[in-house]
């Protein structure tokens, strides 16, 4: 039996979504903004020159494949009970999502494979053992009473600029709670990390402007008072260092600061981006991109080719 969905839920579920007209419009994600604050010429390259290259690795698989894992039995959890949701066989659901996505991705690379039998099945283990955490924890990090479950991948459609109507940005939000004793909502963004992140990956602003950014436009979609909205990255740990004296969780969670200034300076980047890079009317500026040599570039798929010779 599904539970009973409360009258705010049912309001943003039933608020319609912006049509995407991709005749007229422009579409940007996080993953835009952040190559082009990283690189405006690997930004360039990629999206105004459409120079799209095989990115998948057996980390994004890998990622993908926890996320739709887990939001499946959260999705159970909260719409049907956590006593369906642990009857799953939750290692043969991520096991053959695993698979499937990564067949996928050889399909997309030519038929080439990009890891190895014995690097997959690392990467499964270290899946069970998130999960079989996440599942034997469950009620304490995701509580049913007075809980409820707003949406998985959630989508977030919205013109950031309000001077530049045709540029729209998309986002989908992995999982967005509602506390009914706080009457408050919680983002929840899913990262999967080798080790965690430590002090440096925590204050990398770049990465704490995604959550300050979808707690904002969350907040503009559905009409939502932001200082209900709060935000966390759920981080899940793949390796655990059983050695130490105190070995850390599988889960870590951080929450960063998004109060109205750090908002104010998220929503601007952006916003900068746009103007940098569309015109009024949503067309690509034609321009030189500038190059920011660094420790990245040894990732790059442009790296040393015709299309980005450094120097």
């Amino acid at each position: 039996m599904s539970k009973k969905i409360l009258p705010i839920i049912k309001q943003i579920k039933n608020t319609p979504i912006k049509k995407i007209d991709f005749s007229k419009e422009k579409l940007i994600s996080y993953s835009q903004y952040s190559m082009w604050v990283s690189c405006p010429h690997k930004w360039a390259t990629t999206y105004k020159d459409n120079n799209k290259v095989f990115s998948d690795s057996i980390h994004t698989i890998f990622g993908t494949a926890l996320h739709e894992t887990l939001q499946h039995y959260l999705e159970t959890s909260y719409t049907i009970s956590g006593v369906e949701a642990d009857k799953i066989d939750i290692e043969k659901y991520f096991q053959d999502t695993l698979i499937s996505l990564y067949n996928k991705s050889v399909e997309k690379n030519n038929k080439s494979h990009f890891s190895t039998a014995s690097e997959m099945r690392e990467f499964y283990n270290d899946g069970i053992a998130i999960l079989t955490f996440i599942k034997k924890n469950r009620r304490t990090y995701f509580p049913s009473r007075k809980w409820h479950l707003v949406g998985i991948e959630l989508p977030i459609v919205i013109n950031p600029h309000p001077d530049y109507p045709k540029v729209v940005y998309k986002g989908l939000l992995d999982l967005v709670m509602y506390n009914e004793n706080t009457d408050s909502f919680y983002i929840f963004d899913i990262k999967t990390s080798t080790k965690g992140w430590n002090d440096w990956a925590k204050k990398d602003e770049l990465k704490q402007f995604q959550l300050v950014m979808y707690k904002y436009f969350f907040s503009k979609q559905f009409d939502i008072d932001i200082d209900r909205i709060n935000i966390e990255f759920f981080i899940v740990r793949r390796k655990i260092d059983e050695n130490l004296e105190y070995p850390p969780k599988r889960v870590q969670s951080f929450t960063p600061a998004s109060g109205k200034n750090k908002t104010n300076k998220a929503i601007k980047s952006i916003q900068n981006f746009i103007e940098e890079c569309f015109d009024k009317e949503g067309n690509y500026i034609e321009k030189i991109y500038n190059k920011q040599p660094g420790n990245l570039c040894k990732f790059c798929p442009f790296n040393n080719t015709e299309l980005c010779v450094l120097g």
